[in-house]
Protein backbone atom coordinates (compact mmCIF):
# COMPACT_ATOMS: atom_id res chain seq x y z
CA UNK A 1 0.00 0.00 0.00
CA UNK A 2 1.39 3.37 -1.12
CA UNK A 3 1.71 6.11 1.27
CA UNK A 4 -1.24 8.23 -0.45
CA UNK A 5 -3.59 5.25 -0.05
CA UNK A 6 -2.10 5.04 3.64
CA UNK A 7 -3.53 8.70 4.54
CA UNK A 8 -6.31 8.72 2.40
CA UNK A 9 -7.52 5.64 4.37
CA UNK A 10 -6.53 7.44 7.60
CA UNK A 11 -8.43 11.28 6.42
CA UNK A 12 -11.85 8.95 6.02
CA UNK A 13 -11.10 7.21 9.20
CA UNK A 14 -10.54 10.67 11.27
CA UNK A 15 -13.63 11.87 9.37
CA UNK A 16 -16.28 9.23 10.50
CA UNK A 17 -14.51 9.71 14.29
CA UNK A 18 -14.92 13.25 13.69
CA UNK A 19 -19.05 13.43 12.40
CA UNK A 20 -19.77 10.67 15.63
CA UNK A 21 -18.13 12.43 18.02
CA UNK A 22 -20.25 15.64 17.19
CA UNK A 23 -23.46 13.37 17.25
CA UNK A 24 -24.84 13.12 13.75
CA UNK A 25 -26.71 10.30 13.28
CA UNK A 26 -27.76 8.71 9.82
CA UNK A 27 -31.19 9.59 9.14
CA UNK A 28 -31.93 6.07 8.54
CA UNK A 29 -30.28 4.61 11.27
CA UNK A 30 -31.39 3.66 14.84
CA UNK A 31 -31.81 6.96 16.25
CA UNK A 32 -32.30 9.00 13.25
CA UNK A 33 -35.14 11.48 12.18
CA UNK A 34 -36.00 9.34 8.89
CA UNK A 35 -38.41 6.85 10.93
CA UNK A 36 -40.20 9.64 12.24
CA UNK A 37 -41.77 10.45 8.88
CA UNK A 38 -41.31 6.85 6.66
CA UNK A 39 -45.05 5.76 6.13
CA UNK A 40 -46.49 8.87 7.95
CA UNK A 41 -46.65 11.31 5.17
CA UNK A 42 -50.14 12.70 3.19
CA UNK A 43 -49.58 14.53 0.20
CA UNK A 44 -52.12 16.57 -0.92
CA UNK A 45 -54.13 15.37 -3.71
CA UNK A 46 -52.62 15.84 -7.51
CA UNK A 47 -54.08 17.89 -9.90
CA UNK A 48 -51.47 17.82 -12.54
CA UNK A 49 -49.30 15.40 -14.65
CA UNK A 50 -46.64 17.00 -12.22
CA UNK A 51 -48.31 16.48 -9.19
CA UNK A 52 -48.64 12.89 -10.13
CA UNK A 53 -45.11 12.62 -10.70
CA UNK A 54 -43.98 14.52 -7.41
CA UNK A 55 -46.58 12.44 -5.23
CA UNK A 56 -45.02 9.02 -6.34
CA UNK A 57 -41.59 10.35 -5.85
CA UNK A 58 -42.72 10.94 -2.22
CA UNK A 59 -44.05 7.84 -1.84
CA UNK A 60 -40.79 5.94 -2.95
CA UNK A 61 -38.64 8.01 -0.71
CA UNK A 62 -41.20 8.44 2.28
CA UNK A 63 -43.20 5.21 2.02
CA UNK A 64 -46.35 5.04 1.90
CA UNK A 65 -48.99 7.78 2.63
CA UNK A 66 -49.71 7.98 6.00
CA UNK A 67 -51.84 9.67 8.34
CA UNK A 68 -49.49 11.39 10.55
CA UNK A 69 -48.38 14.33 8.94
CA UNK A 70 -50.21 16.73 5.66
CA UNK A 71 -48.14 17.74 3.08
CA UNK A 72 -49.56 20.65 1.00
CA UNK A 73 -47.37 21.86 -1.95
CA UNK A 74 -47.99 23.82 -5.06
CA UNK A 75 -45.34 23.50 -7.74
CA UNK A 76 -44.78 26.83 -10.09
CA UNK A 77 -42.94 26.09 -13.46
CA UNK A 78 -41.75 28.67 -16.19
CA UNK A 79 -40.85 28.43 -19.76
CA UNK A 80 -38.17 30.04 -21.07
CA UNK A 81 -36.64 29.80 -24.46
CA UNK A 82 -33.16 28.96 -24.28
CA UNK A 83 -31.37 28.45 -28.14
CA UNK A 84 -32.69 30.68 -30.63
CA UNK A 85 -31.82 30.06 -34.47
CA UNK A 86 -31.33 33.16 -36.85
CA UNK A 87 -34.59 32.53 -38.14
CA UNK A 88 -36.24 32.98 -34.59
CA UNK A 89 -37.02 29.34 -34.07
CA UNK A 90 -36.66 28.13 -30.25
CA UNK A 91 -34.49 25.01 -30.33
CA UNK A 92 -34.21 24.44 -26.63
CA UNK A 93 -36.70 25.25 -23.80
CA UNK A 94 -35.66 25.48 -19.87
CA UNK A 95 -38.29 24.60 -17.68
CA UNK A 96 -37.80 26.42 -14.29
CA UNK A 97 -39.43 25.02 -11.21
CA UNK A 98 -40.30 25.69 -7.66
CA UNK A 99 -42.11 23.89 -5.04
CA UNK A 100 -43.30 25.65 -2.02
CA UNK A 101 -44.28 23.15 0.62
CA UNK A 102 -46.15 23.26 4.17
CA UNK A 103 -45.89 19.98 6.51
CA UNK A 104 -48.83 20.11 8.68
CA UNK A 105 -50.10 18.01 12.01
CA UNK A 106 -53.95 16.35 12.19
CA UNK A 107 -54.86 19.97 13.65
CA UNK A 108 -53.91 21.43 10.49
CA UNK A 109 -50.95 23.27 12.56
CA UNK A 110 -47.72 23.89 10.01
CA UNK A 111 -44.37 22.24 11.67
CA UNK A 112 -42.45 23.29 8.93
CA UNK A 113 -42.24 24.79 5.16
CA UNK A 114 -40.39 25.80 2.54
CA UNK A 115 -39.88 26.39 -0.72
CA UNK A 116 -37.20 24.57 -2.99
CA UNK A 117 -36.43 25.00 -7.11
CA UNK A 118 -34.68 23.28 -9.84
CA UNK A 119 -34.53 23.60 -13.80
CA UNK A 120 -34.39 21.19 -16.50
CA UNK A 121 -34.58 21.48 -20.14
CA UNK A 122 -35.66 19.77 -23.77
CA UNK A 123 -34.93 20.04 -27.21
CA UNK A 124 -37.67 21.01 -30.09
CA UNK A 125 -35.28 19.76 -33.05
CA UNK A 126 -37.79 16.56 -33.54
CA UNK A 127 -41.15 16.04 -34.97
CA UNK A 128 -44.07 17.55 -32.89
CA UNK A 129 -44.89 14.31 -31.46
CA UNK A 130 -41.74 14.24 -29.90
CA UNK A 131 -41.40 17.42 -28.84
CA UNK A 132 -44.13 16.84 -26.67
CA UNK A 133 -43.14 13.51 -25.33
CA UNK A 134 -39.49 15.84 -24.30
CA UNK A 135 -41.04 18.05 -22.93
CA UNK A 136 -43.71 15.58 -20.71
CA UNK A 137 -39.99 14.07 -19.68
CA UNK A 138 -38.67 17.25 -18.58
CA UNK A 139 -41.89 18.08 -16.41
CA UNK A 140 -41.79 14.81 -14.95
CA UNK A 141 -38.12 15.10 -14.23
CA UNK A 142 -38.31 18.35 -12.63
CA UNK A 143 -41.51 17.09 -10.53
CA UNK A 144 -38.62 14.04 -9.30
CA UNK A 145 -36.05 16.68 -9.06
CA UNK A 146 -38.47 19.06 -6.68
CA UNK A 147 -40.02 15.98 -4.90
CA UNK A 148 -36.22 14.61 -4.01
CA UNK A 149 -35.20 18.66 -2.71
CA UNK A 150 -38.26 18.56 -0.65
CA UNK A 151 -37.89 15.13 0.68
CA UNK A 152 -34.26 16.13 1.62
CA UNK A 153 -35.33 19.49 3.79
CA UNK A 154 -38.26 17.48 5.47
CA UNK A 155 -35.01 14.67 6.30
CA UNK A 156 -33.20 16.93 7.76
CA UNK A 157 -35.69 18.76 10.13
CA UNK A 158 -37.39 15.32 10.98
CA UNK A 159 -35.29 15.60 14.18
CA UNK A 160 -37.25 18.21 15.27
CA UNK A 161 -40.75 16.74 15.35
CA UNK A 162 -42.95 15.31 17.97
CA UNK A 163 -42.95 12.02 18.07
Amino acid sequence: MSLPDRLTRRAALLGVLALSACGLTPVYGPGGGGGRLFGKVRPRDPDTYQDFAFNQRLGERLGPEGGTYDLDYQISVGVVPQAITPDEVTTRYSLNGTADFALKDQAGQVLMQGRVSSFTSYSTTGTTISTLSAEGDARRRLAVMLADQVVTRLLAASSQLPE
